[in-house]
């Protein structure tokens, strides 16, 4: 028995393929998904996401969203979302400065910019994170 796994982002679908477990970072925690679980919508929280698939696990970072589980299918909306593979480690830590330095200059800054720029923060610290964690 398998789940099937895609992840949308309002730019593109990111990852989209059949898999044996996903483990999901939400408000609440990381989640294991496996199949059989039953149905459950949760908020994402920007972090790493693993999928386990033959034995092999692969890592992609996402950003804050939602997920939805229905019978052995499992939805992924976010923000944002990035494997590994493709994570850019200089333009990640340049993507932080500059939400950093814009979120210290934030006075008269609307509530859901300071929000977005928080979530920036959050998306690269987790691309840096998972990165790093190869060496």
């Amino acid at each position: 028995m398998a789940l099937t796994l895609e992840i949308v982002t309002p730019e593109a679908r990111v990852y989209s393929d059949t898999i044996d477990t996903v483990v999901i970072p939400t408000s609440m925690g990381e989640i294991g998904i496996l199949p059989g679980h039953l149905p459950l919508l949760t908020q994402v929280e920007a972090g790493e996401l693993r999928v386990t698939k033959a034995g092999r696990e692969e890592r992609l970072v996402v950003g804050n969203g939602f997920a939805q589980i229905s019978g052995d299918t499992v939805s992924v909306l976010a923000e944002n979302a990035i494997d590994e593979a493709k994570i850019d480690e200089n333009a990640a830590e340049d993507a932080m400065k500059r939400a950093e330095q814009a979120l210290k200059d934030a006075e008269g800054l609307e509530p859901a910019e300071v929000e977005r720029l928080e979530g920036i923060v959050r998306f690269t610290i987790a691309q840096l994170g998972v990165k790093r964690r190869g060496r």
